[in-house]
């Protein structure tokens, strides 16, 4: 009993360890020691893009910031032999998939190789940052890959021209991408199209968007990347998010399109440590090979015609990729679930289908509680830091919620247990597969090794055995790689997301230890295995909230609102407890502004001078078809940003600049309306509304990215590891009018 005892705690401890590891199935490619000529050398890269970003300064579009980083990109495409132009415009592009528009000047810098005929690879990523960062990730990294890439390709003997756009504007909304469509005529020559973005600084490049439809897109994929990282359950969720790159403005052109970016420690993306420092040169290694062997092969002849259909795929640890039809796919998984339904009804295993459901139910339940104790005594991402020991208390709760139902379920076999798990698997496949097509992939492979081993089975007795381990271990080498990125992308939560996953891959390796909890006492295993999800809870306790590498977010604001009367200090973080240090200056509560919905932590603030409202004038109005038009000029009074803010009860149909006006998009989620103008150009623009009949109450939002001097006591007492993300320490200043 002893020995059965030990080694159920050595498979408990086998399988942490297997889902600690998950993330090291798709680790980008070490940096080569040496590159042969032609290969892409990622330390000259890197070292490119510390010229071109300089001082590191955060450098969004429109900005001094943005010309001096604008300048020495143009130095090094010259040193570099190339011949770069500039292409400026004012324009306006949609916020996707939600209720914005976003205006800026902009200047693109293009350069072209290979002969002057034919249809262009266009290969794009943006070289503006966000306010709060440098943006050496977001996108430098796309910027040093192409640089390298164009070095490399310019003396080649190419069949048709390639043309590398470092456009401006991508984080205001896409504006450099509309810009490129509207103002340049090499825009109507383009058929394909590299999109280079990341939303993390480590970790392997993953392929997560393609065109529609996809068969074109991902043959060329598989047959120029050696070390692919990409499956079609990440490109069917990613078009179900609010998320968008500029993807999104040129997908109505038709373009081939393969889109890529890493994801790696989110952290330190839009925040001033996604910084040089931060940037991995395997992860930049691992997107300029991608890029060379995509250019190369796209630019050896015409684009290949893309046809209809979608194609299923997925990359095995990184190393290769496996595709399918989805119609076959489809058709596979009904054939599979048809196989384990019978075998299922044959065995009588129904009751062990409510022991897999009761076993993902109490092991999400366990995630769900542990989160929320832990969360009421460490408020805040206390996970932040070190997301390992959190998600190791996760995947404990589960392997103990299946141990606790075992040990329920004496009777049941092992393999009446199989037939039920495969069953349920394959049942939620379809149900996965309804909604995001692309993951149908995910279903497929581990369960037909099953089902060759119940087929096996009748001729050799140990056969369904070990096609039972084989389907695990397959399980866990593809969707537990799959997770293995998840948890980067979702490093914010919801963390009990992953019992659900981490159930899938864990269940079927619990349930061969059947025999195991079948030779101890009920009474053992129910103490072992609620010992396990107490335990396992402890390190999340203990374990540093946030680091120098992982920081918490923590961004201050002073907001004046003349309605409010009191100008007060926002600080806007994960909810966690400012410092005691903070109470000196006034007293913080939780609660909301006209800025947002989210929730921040606000006291009084004294009034500051130097700053003054922004306005937005009227300046003619008109009747339209179903509305009326409005156009304003702004006065910025030296904001930065400038928004309009209409009630989402009230109705805009179109927002933009004269005779350039953007509809809203359909398919846009709730909130209100906005028109925002960011840079210099803003001040004395001339922007529009189509709006419904009516009065229409507008909110004058007026961002500077700075703070008074009152503000550096604050920032001086500020938690140790704490740094703004997404959002700029900033002034913002509220104005009204009713048009």
């Amino acid at each position: 009993m002893r020995q059965r005892a030990w080694w159920l705690v050595a498979i408990v401890v086998g399988l942490l360890l297997a889902m600690a590891s998950t993330h090291l199935l798709t680790a980008p490619p070490d940096v080569r020691a040496g590159n042969a000529p032609g290969q892409f050398d990622a330390g000259r890269a890197k070292a490119r893009l510390a010229r071109v970003l300089g001082d590191e300064a955060p450098h969004p579009a429109d900005t001094v910031a943005s010309d001096y980083v604008r300048d020495r990109l143009i130095g090094q495409l010259r040193a570099m032999g190339l011949s770069p132009r500039v292409q400026e415009r004012f324009t306006c592009n949609n916020l996707f998939k939600s209720r914005g528009v976003a205006c800026a000047r902009v200047r693109n810098v293009l350069v072209t190789i290979g002969p002057a005929e034919g249809r262009h690879l266009l290969i794009n990523s943006h070289y503006d940052s966000v306010p709060v960062g440098p943006g050496a990730s977001d996108a430098g990294m796309g910027v040093a890959a192409m640089m390298e890439v164009a070095a490399l390709l310019k003396d080649r003997p190419l069949a048709r021209p390639v043309t590398f756009l470092f456009n401006e504007g991508e984080e205001l909304g896409l504006v450099g991408a509309r810009a490129f469509l509207e103002g340049d005529p090499l825009a109507g020559r383009v058929d394909s199209l590299i999109n280079l973005e990341a939303r993390g600084v480590r970790g392997p490049v993953n392929m997560f968007e393609t065109s529609v439809p996809n068969v074109a897109a991902v043959r060329v994929f598989r047959e120029a990347v050696e070390r692919p990282v990409a499956n079609s359950l990440a490109v069917s969720a990613y078009r179900q998010l609010p998320n968008y790159t500029d993807v999104n403005t040129f997908e109505g052109r038709g373009w081939l399109t393969l889109n890529f970016a890493p994801i790696g420690n989110e952290t330190r993306y839009h925040s001033p440590t996604d910084d040089l420092a931060g940037l991995d040169l395997r992860t930049l290694q691992h997107m300029g090979d991608q890029t060379l062997a995509l250019a190369a092969k796209l630019a050896s002849g015409p684009a290949p015609a893309q046809v209809g259909g979608e194609q299923l795929f997925m990359d095995v640890a990184g190393r290769t990729l496996v595709t399918l039809p989805l119609l076959a796919g489809a058709v596979l998984l009904g054939l599979l679930v048809v196989v384990f339904a019978v075998a299922a009804w044959k065995r009588r295993a129904l009751v062990g289908l409510a022991v897999v459901v009761a076993s993902v139910v109490l092991g999400t339940g366990l995630a769900w509680l542990g989160l929320t104790v832990v969360g009421a005594i460490r408020s805040g991402q206390f996970w932040r830091a070190q997301p390992g020991w959190t998600e190791a208390a996760v995947y404990a709760g589960v392997i103990a919620a299946t141990l606790l139902m075992l040990a329920l379920a004496r009777r049941m076999k092992v393999r009446q247990l199989r037939s039920a798990f495969w069953l349920f698997f394959t049942v939620l496949g379809a149900a996965v597969g309804w909604f995001a097509p692309g993951g149908l992939i995910y279903f497929l492979f581990p369960p037909l090794v099953m089902a060759v081993g119940l087929l096996l089975g009748r001729w050799w007795k140990a056969g369904e055995t070990v096609a039972a381990v084989l389907a695990a271990l397959l399980l866990w080498l593809t969707l537990g790689g799959m997770l293995g990125l998840l948890e980067e992308m979702l490093n914010g939560g919801p963390m009990w997301l992953f019992a659900v996953l981490g159930a899938l891959v864990l269940l079927p390796l619990v349930i061969e230890a059947k025999p195991l909890v079948d030779g101890l006492s009920r009474k053992a295993v129910v103490l072992g295995a609620l010992a396990l999800a107490v335990l396992a809870w402890l390190p999340p306790l203990f374990v540093v909230r946030y680091s120098a590498d992982r920081q918490q977010q923590f961004t201050l604001q002073y907001v004046v609102d003349p309605q409010a009367r009191q100008p007060v200090w926002s600080i806007v973080n994960d909810r966690a407890p400012l410092p005691a240090s903070f109470e000196r200056f006034g007293r913080w509560e939780l609660g909301r502004l006209p800025l947002g919905t989210r929730m921040r932590w606000i006291a009084p603030a004294p009034p500051q001078p130097g700053f003054a409202l922004p306005r937005a004038v009227l300046v003619d109005q008109g009747e339209v078809p179903g509305g009326r038009r409005l156009r304003f000029r702004l006065e910025a009074n030296g904001a930065d940003n400038v928004t309009l803010v209409v009630p989402e009860e009230r109705k805009l149909i179109a927002a933009g600049t004269p005779g350039a006006l953007r509809t809203f998009d359909r398919e846009a989620t709730d909130g209100p309306w906005t028109l925002s103008c960011t840079g210099r150009s803003c001040d004395g623009a001339v922007v529009e509304l189509v709006a419904a009949k009516g009065p229409l109450p507008i909110m004058v939002l007026g961002t500077h990215w700075r703070l008074p001097p009152a503000a550096a006591p604050l920032l001086a007492a500020k938690p140790e590891h704490a740094q703004p993300q997404y959002l700029p320490h900033a002034t913002i200043l509220v104005g009204r009018l009713r048009v």
